[in-house]
C-alpha cells in the first residue's frame, strides 16, 4: 500500500503531538492521510500539512484503512472505537484499527476482542519515543497482535518510525510500553537529581551535565531532557498531566500483575508536587521544580 490513487488513505483519531508527528512522517511518504480530532485547531494543522479533515471516527474509518488512534485517555480511545460515531461504527470487515496511544492492558484486550467480534483486524501498537523523536523519524513501536497482521502493515508502521517489534498478543505491547514510561519517569527524575546535587554543590551545571552524560551513569533522559534542567525550560515532549497519567497506569499494572514498584510509587508523588505549584502543561522533566523547592533555601527557582 502506498497511499497514493484510489488506495484508502491512512486514518488517524487524535492528532494531538503524537498524531500531528505521525501524520507528518506519513504525508512526507506518500500517504495520503485522513483524521478527527475534537478540538478544531489540530485538524486545521493537520489541513496545513496536507491531511484531509473529516467530522467523526466513523468518517475517519470510512475514508482510512489502517484506523490508527493516537489519544490520551483510556476514555477517549474507548469512545473513538466503541462509542457512537466512532471507528466500530464506520469501519468495514476486514479494516484494520491499529491502536497507538498508552493505555490499559485490561482495555487493550477488550479492544482486541470486540474488534475482532466485528471482523476487524487489531494492533496493540503504543510509541516508545517522544512526539519529537517520531517527528524525526526516531523511536520504536512496539506491536502485540496478530504476527500476519502485523507483517501486512510493517511498510507502513516502519515509514512512521524505524522498528515495529512484536512482543506478544494484544495487551503485551501496552505493558512493555508502561515498563518503558516507568524507566523514562525513573531515568528523569534521576537526572533532576543528579543535576540537583551538582547545582547545590556549587557546580556549574552545563559542564557537569556534559561530564555525566559522558560517564558511566548517562542515560537517555539524560541526555534528552538534561538540557532543559539545566536551562530550567521544559517546552512539553510529553506534558507532566499526561505522564502523571501513564505513572497511574503503570502502578495500577503492577497492582494487577502483584508486581511491588516502590520506585514508581515515590516518583509519583514528586511529579505530582510539581504538577500541584502549576507545571501540568510543562515537559515532565519540570520535576527538577520539586527537587530545587526542597532544597534549604529552594522556592522552586529555575535559574
Amino acid at each position: 500500500m502506498n497511499g497514493s490513487g484510489s488506495k484508502p488513505a491512512v486514518g488517524l483519531v487524535g492528532l494531538g503531538l503524537l498524531g500531528h508527528a505521525v501524520a507528518a512522517r506519513l504525508l512526507a511518504a506518500g500517504h495520503r492521510v485522513v483524521g478527527y480530532d475534537l478540538l478544531p485547531e489540530r485538524t486545521r494543522a493537520l489541513a496545513a500539512l496536507g491531511g484531509t479533515p473529516v467530522a467523526s471516527a466513523a468518517a475517519v474509518a470510512r475514508a482510512g484503512d489502517p484506523v490508527c488512534t493516537l489519544l490520551p485517555s483510556l476514555a477517549a480511545t474507548e469512545a473513538a472505537v466503541l462509542g457512537p460515531g466512532g471507528i466500530a461504527a464506520g469501519a468495514r470487515p476486514g479494516q484494520t484499527v491499529i491502536q497507538m496511544g498508552t493505555i490499559s492492558p485490561a482495555l487493550t484486550a477488550r479492544l482486541a476482542d470486540e474488534a475482532a467480534a466485528r471482523g476487524l483486524a487489531f494492533l496493540d501498537c503504543p510509541v516508545s519515543g517522544t512526539s519529537g523523536m517520531v517527528a524525526r523519524g526516531e523511536g520504536l513501536l512496539l506491536v502485540g497482535g496478530e504476527p500476519e497482521v502485523l507483517e501486512r502493515w510493517r511498510p507502513l508502521l516502519e515509514r512512521i518510525v524505524p522498528r515495529a517489534l512484536h512482543v506478544g498478543r494484544a495487551g503485551h505491547a501496552t505493558v512493555v510500553k508502561l515498563a518503558a514510561n516507568l524507566l523514562v519517569g525513573l531515568h528523569t527524575l534521576a537526572a533532576a537529581e543528579a543535576l540537583a546535587l551538582v547545582r547545590q554543590a556549587g557546580l556549574e551545571p552545563g559542564p557537569a551535565l556534559a561530564a555525566l552524560a559522558a560517564s558511566a551513569g548517562t542515560s537517555r533522559m539524560l541526555e534528552l531532557r538534561g538540557p532543559l534542567i539545566v536551562r530550567g525550560e521544559f517546552p512539553p515532549q510529553m506534558t507532566l498531566d499526561l505522564f502523571l497519567k501513564d505513572l497511574g497506569l503503570i502502578l495500577d499494572a503492577g497492582a494487577e500483575a502483584g508486581a511491588p514498584l516502590p520506585l514508581t510509587a515515590l516518583a509519583r508523588q514528586l511529579y505530582a508536587a510539581a504538577a500541584a505549584a502549576g507545571h501540568g502543561a510543562e515537559d515532565l522533566a519540570v520535576v527538577a521544580t520539586a527537587l530545587a523547592a526542597a532544597a534549604p533555601g529552594g522556592g522552586g527557582d529555575r535559574g
